[in-house]
């Protein structure tokens, strides 16, 4: 029966690129889809273009370096559903000082503000969100990562950025053998180089074509891969 009742995801960081198209995705697979930001207005902006496309998609102001803004998130998804079936932590940052640096130059304060987004979110985020994944027949953390953050391929630029998400993948590794005994998988994913605000006008793929490599993951009622770095289904050196 458990399998049969619709699946609920959140997705951070979704008011705009690779987050919105997920989210739209999913609500148009039926899943019942919580759209968050921590620009309430961009936020608020986005579901209402989802709502005039005829998906019906609700949003909360969430902020993932804001604990008690995650509890706040995690309480309403509670008291309306009592589960949550996929947790995508998109939310990130990658600021125009550390595009413009490199590991030598790079300021330690730039490095610590997109490490609290883009790793202590995901990780905060999943330990306030676990027990809601636990009462899932098939509960899913997907961790939105970068191909600049595999070691096997690590250069230069962009310093800050790739070491969060070098740790992102690390954080990825640790809590699927933490919850290897449950029914909960967890992976990395690069979408690839996608036309965002981040990826810039010149990036090799569209948003839907980076969504169509992850929603079969998302959307799947097998186990699938776990502890994975993974693009389009396959898995990309660590």
């Amino acid at each position: 029966m458990a399998d049969r009742q619709p699946k609920i995801a959140l997705v951070t960081g979704s008011s705009k690129g690779l987050g919105l198209e997920l989210v739209r995705q999913l609500a148009r697979s039926g899943v019942i889809t919580f759209l968050t930001a921590r620009n309430e207005a961009q936020g608020k902006a986005a579901q209402a273009t989802l709502q005039q496309e005829g998906l019906a998609v609700e949003f909360l102001h969430m902020d993932v370096t804001n604990l008690m803004s995650i509890h706040a998130a995690a309480n309403h998804i509670e008291q309306k559903h009592d589960k949550l079936d996929i947790l995508v932590n998109n939310a990130g940052i990658l600021p125009d000082e550390d595009s413009e640096s490199n590991g030598l130059l790079i300021a330690p304060d730039i490095v610590r503000q997109v490490f609290e987004t883009n790793t202590m979110g995901p990780l905060q985020t999943s330990q306030v969100m676990i027990h809601l994944l636990r009462r899932s027949p098939h509960g899913k953390i997907v961790n939105i990562s970068s191909g600049m953050g595999s070691l096997a391929e690590m250069d230069g630029g962009y310093p800050a950025y790739r070491i969060s998400k070098t740790a992102l993948n690390a954080v990825t590794k640790i809590l699927a053998y933490d919850l290897q005994d449950s029914a909960i998988t967890v992976n990395s994913i690069c979408p690839g180089w996608v036309r965002t605000d981040m990826g810039g006008p010149n990036a090799e793929r569209s948003t839907e074509q980076s969504v169509a490599g992850i929603l079969p993951l998302l959307l799947s009622n097998e186990p699938g891969p776990n502890g994975q770095f993974l693009r389009d289904g396959m898995p990309i050196p660590w």
